[in-house]
């Protein structure tokens, strides 16, 4: 007679076992490269997960139990992957922390999550000895040696933990399919993180779809750029070690090392935001580059202007398609895809990805019929398990049977996916509602512009007035009125900005986003008395 355990190891399905099964199939094939110092790393699948199992079995020697949460608090590295990954397969639950974001909002995330051990990197652990007063179940504290800076005393080293511990199989825990792997949490705007709860199952299924819907071949090699303390680089490169592949992780943009890498390093599939890839276009020299490996780019978080990919499409000679998902809905949810590029001109995220439905629904949770704009909403089982210890965000988060993204968009007539604007960035002016990323498409639209955000502000008689935040490459002189000319061309005159502000700089989140809740706050009274 089958046991409850045996049955449970003969069919779960669990991130960890990835690596096993590549470990087996592939031992020598290299897994992740890094160049550190001048000096290329690499690590076979083999040697990945014999890391995975030490390390996996270093957090139990220190007590830890199963399901019990481990913060990693790091930049991209190997070692990064080998956490990351080692937590999973050894049935913890891992807390991946952007460290950029303000102290109070780690301490936040570190005490709601009830972490009990905090692996960080070696240049990162001042931060976090910041912190440790305030961090009371806080029982173990590792130490990542990336940079080669010093640590004190209270930081377990990695290296030596790895080294004490055997790097055979862990096979007397019970790992199901919808029990939690990593709790994400969102940056929050005006409120504190909250914490999403993602499934092996959701986990799993998502890189099984990815490598379907992106059409990426066994073996791929692919860039490791954006940070893996957001989900839609963890998941790409989950996918892509899934696939066998290769990935070269990169640790900060600067266009000549990323050019340099995707030729050096033959790389078939590269993921970038837009403003990435437009500084690649405008690196000297960009068009002597080999970049015949490169088959497959994907770009996310904002649309790209029909001038840049036009030209990114020809310079790179690959297929550029646009990704869409949020950390709540593991990416892929949707996709626009290379052969709709030259026919669809607009904020397209496409069709839904495979194992995904896709509609748009009204405030009563009615499926709207073509060219109606509603939220976007879908179902799937890559959706979020729950907020972590907030009941009532996730009954709102499924209300009528449906994950709730907070996008508004409607649906073509060739049944894809039009993006509108996010909900809180729809600009209300003079009766009108005005999506903030329509303008801002037609503003990039002008060669000198880098970057643009537009967000509604405060006004006696619009409501709200559609106001521009425009930053301009270097050395290049824009008047407003080029900026207002390039709108007149794409826009109806509602639609033009009342103000364009030239600025230098936008802060951004750690995936590319402009804050806009910033602008709004910093230039509330910028209408004032007008």
């Amino acid at each position: 007679m089958v046991t409850e355990f045996e049955k449970n190891i003969i069919e779960r399905v669990a991130i960890g076992d990835i690596f096993r099964r590549k470990a087996t199939a592939m031992p020598e094939k290299e897994a992740i490269c890094e160049w550190r110092n001048d000096k290329r790393i690499g690590v076979s699948y083999k040697q990945l997960n014999d890391d995975l199992n030490s390390f996996a079995r270093s957090l139990r020697f220190l007590g830890l139990n199963q399901n019990d949460k481990v913060a990693l608090i790091a930049p991209n590295s190997i070692e990064f992957c080998i956490s990351l990954f080692g937590c999973m397969k050894g049935g913890f639950i891992v807390v991946p922390v952007n460290f950029m974001l303000n102290p109070k909002n780690i301490s936040y995330i570190l005490n709601h999550a009830e972490v009990s051990a905090i692996v960080v990197e070696d240049s990162l652990t001042l931060l976090v000895d910041s912190l440790l007063d305030a961090l009371p179940k806080v029982k173990h504290l590792i130490t990542l040696p990336c940079t080669g800076a010093v640590t004190s005393d209270r930081y377990l080293k990695y290296s030596e933990l790895l080294a004490s511990e055997s790097a055979d199989e862990i096979e007397d825990i019970i790992i199901k399919d919808r029990d939690t792997a990593q709790i994400m949490y969102t940056s929050g705007t005006t409120s504190n993180p909250k914490g999403v709860e993602l499934s092996h199952l959701s986990i799993f299924l998502a890189t099984l779809t990815n490598s379907i819907e992106i059409n990426l071949q066994p073996g791929a090699s692919s860039l490791c750029l954006m940070p893996l303390f957001h989900m839609a680089q963890q998941i790409l490169t989950t996918t892509l070690l899934h696939l066998g592949g290769k990935t070269a992780i990169c640790h900060a943009f600067e266009p000549k090392s990323v050019l340099d890498l995707i030729q050096d390093e033959k790389l078939e599939f590269v993921f970038l935001l837009p403003m990435m890839w437009r500084a690649l276009l405008e690196y000297p020299g960009v068009e002597d580059y080999d970049f015949s490996c490169l088959k497959k780019a994907l770009y996310g978080m904002a649309p790209m202007d029909q001038r840049s990919l036009d030209r990114a499409t020809k310079v790179f000679s690959a297929s550029f398609e646009l990704g869409s998902g949020q950390t709540e809905m593991v990416p892929l949810a949707c996709i626009f895809k290379f052969e709709w590029a030259g026919i669809k001109q607009g904020n397209y995220w496409g069709e839904p990805a495979l194992t995904v439905d896709q509609a748009v629904i009204d405030e009563q949770g009615k499926i709207l019929s073509q060219g109606k704009v509603g939220e976007i909403v879908w179902r799937s089982p890559q959706v979020l398990k729950g907020y972590y210890k907030d009941k009532q965000a996730t009954s709102e988060a499924r209300a009528f049977g449906w994950h709730h993204s907070g996008d508004l968009g409607y649906i073509d007539e060739d049944g894809l996916l039009v993006f509108v604007d996010r909900k809180k960035d729809m600009v209300k002016t003079g009766g009108e509602n005005v999506p903030s990323v329509k303008v801002e498409r037609a503003i990039m639209e002008n060669p000198k512009v880098e970057g643009v955000a537009v967000v509604g502000l405060s006004h006696d008689h619009w409501i709200e007035a559609i106001t521009a935040f425009v930053i301009l490459k270097k050395d290049v002189s824009v008047t407003k009125e080029e900026i207002i000319d390039t709108c007149k061309k794409q826009l109806g005159r509602f639609e033009i900005p009342k103000q364009i502000v030239f600025v230098e700089d936008i802060p951004i989140t750690a995936t590319g986003k402009f804050k806009k809740n910033l602008l709004r706050e910093q230039y509330k009274d910028l209408y004032s008395g007008q």
